[in-house]
Protein backbone atom coordinates (compact mmCIF):
# COMPACT_ATOMS: atom_id res chain seq x y z
CA UNK A 1 0.00 0.00 0.00
CA UNK A 2 1.07 3.59 -0.36
CA UNK A 3 2.19 5.87 2.45
CA UNK A 4 -1.27 7.45 2.42
CA UNK A 5 -2.83 4.07 3.15
CA UNK A 6 -0.83 2.18 5.80
CA UNK A 7 -1.23 -1.57 6.15
CA UNK A 8 -3.98 -2.76 8.46
CA UNK A 9 -2.79 -3.75 11.94
CA UNK A 10 -3.63 -7.43 11.39
CA UNK A 11 -1.42 -7.46 8.27
CA UNK A 12 1.43 -5.93 10.25
CA UNK A 13 1.07 -8.60 12.93
CA UNK A 14 1.04 -11.34 10.27
CA UNK A 15 4.13 -9.77 8.73
CA UNK A 16 5.92 -10.00 12.10
CA UNK A 17 4.84 -13.62 12.49
CA UNK A 18 6.12 -14.42 9.01
CA UNK A 19 9.57 -13.18 10.05
CA UNK A 20 9.73 -15.64 12.96
CA UNK A 21 11.79 -18.79 12.45
CA UNK A 22 10.46 -22.12 13.61
CA UNK A 23 13.06 -24.11 15.52
CA UNK A 24 12.72 -27.88 15.94
CA UNK A 25 14.37 -29.85 18.71
CA UNK A 26 15.26 -33.52 18.50
CA UNK A 27 14.85 -34.60 22.10
CA UNK A 28 14.64 -37.99 23.70
CA UNK A 29 11.08 -39.32 23.86
CA UNK A 30 11.06 -38.91 27.66
CA UNK A 31 11.84 -35.19 27.40
CA UNK A 32 9.25 -34.64 24.65
CA UNK A 33 6.63 -36.43 26.72
CA UNK A 34 7.42 -34.35 29.80
CA UNK A 35 7.12 -31.06 27.93
CA UNK A 36 3.95 -32.11 26.10
CA UNK A 37 2.35 -33.37 29.32
CA UNK A 38 3.20 -30.13 31.14
CA UNK A 39 1.65 -28.19 28.24
CA UNK A 40 -1.47 -30.35 28.33
CA UNK A 41 -1.78 -29.96 32.09
CA UNK A 42 -1.54 -26.16 31.71
CA UNK A 43 -3.88 -26.08 28.71
CA UNK A 44 -1.27 -24.58 26.41
CA UNK A 45 0.47 -25.74 23.24
CA UNK A 46 3.86 -27.45 23.46
CA UNK A 47 5.29 -24.41 21.68
CA UNK A 48 3.88 -22.08 24.36
CA UNK A 49 5.20 -24.43 27.07
CA UNK A 50 8.70 -24.19 25.59
CA UNK A 51 8.40 -20.39 25.44
CA UNK A 52 7.40 -20.35 29.14
CA UNK A 53 10.34 -22.61 30.04
CA UNK A 54 12.66 -20.20 28.22
CA UNK A 55 11.10 -17.17 29.89
CA UNK A 56 9.73 -15.78 26.62
CA UNK A 57 6.39 -14.06 26.18
CA UNK A 58 3.38 -16.16 25.33
CA UNK A 59 0.39 -14.95 23.35
CA UNK A 60 -2.63 -14.65 25.61
CA UNK A 61 -5.17 -14.65 22.81
CA UNK A 62 -7.54 -17.59 23.06
CA UNK A 63 -6.77 -20.50 20.81
CA UNK A 64 -9.32 -22.87 19.43
CA UNK A 65 -8.69 -26.22 21.10
CA UNK A 66 -8.69 -28.80 18.38
CA UNK A 67 -7.20 -32.05 17.31
CA UNK A 68 -6.07 -32.60 13.75
CA UNK A 69 -5.38 -35.57 11.54
CA UNK A 70 -4.35 -35.65 7.89
CA UNK A 71 -6.60 -37.79 5.74
CA UNK A 72 -5.57 -38.88 2.26
CA UNK A 73 -7.96 -39.67 -0.57
CA UNK A 74 -7.39 -43.35 0.26
CA UNK A 75 -8.30 -42.69 3.90
CA UNK A 76 -11.59 -41.13 2.79
CA UNK A 77 -12.32 -44.21 0.67
CA UNK A 78 -11.68 -46.50 3.65
CA UNK A 79 -13.75 -44.34 6.02
CA UNK A 80 -16.56 -44.08 3.45
CA UNK A 81 -16.68 -47.89 3.30
CA UNK A 82 -16.67 -48.08 7.11
CA UNK A 83 -19.58 -45.64 7.40
CA UNK A 84 -21.49 -46.73 4.28
CA UNK A 85 -21.06 -43.31 2.66
CA UNK A 86 -19.72 -42.13 -0.70
CA UNK A 87 -16.03 -41.11 -0.55
CA UNK A 88 -16.85 -37.57 -1.69
CA UNK A 89 -19.17 -37.01 1.30
CA UNK A 90 -16.26 -35.59 3.30
CA UNK A 91 -18.42 -33.50 5.64
CA UNK A 92 -20.56 -36.51 6.57
CA UNK A 93 -17.43 -38.60 7.03
CA UNK A 94 -15.98 -35.90 9.30
CA UNK A 95 -19.18 -35.94 11.39
CA UNK A 96 -18.96 -39.72 11.76
CA UNK A 97 -15.27 -39.54 12.70
CA UNK A 98 -16.16 -36.96 15.35
CA UNK A 99 -18.83 -39.32 16.72
CA UNK A 100 -16.24 -42.13 16.87
CA UNK A 101 -13.83 -39.88 18.77
CA UNK A 102 -16.53 -38.86 21.26
CA UNK A 103 -17.49 -42.51 21.73
CA UNK A 104 -13.83 -43.40 22.28
CA UNK A 105 -13.45 -40.79 25.02
CA UNK A 106 -16.73 -41.80 26.67
CA UNK A 107 -15.61 -45.45 26.67
CA UNK A 108 -12.36 -44.46 28.42
CA UNK A 109 -14.25 -43.14 31.47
Amino acid sequence: MSKDHPLPETWLQNQKAAKATQVAFDLDEHFQYSIRKAALDRGVSPSDQIRMILGLSVSRRPKRPRLTVSLSAEDYVLLAEKYGLPPDAQLDIKKRVLEDLVDYVNDQK
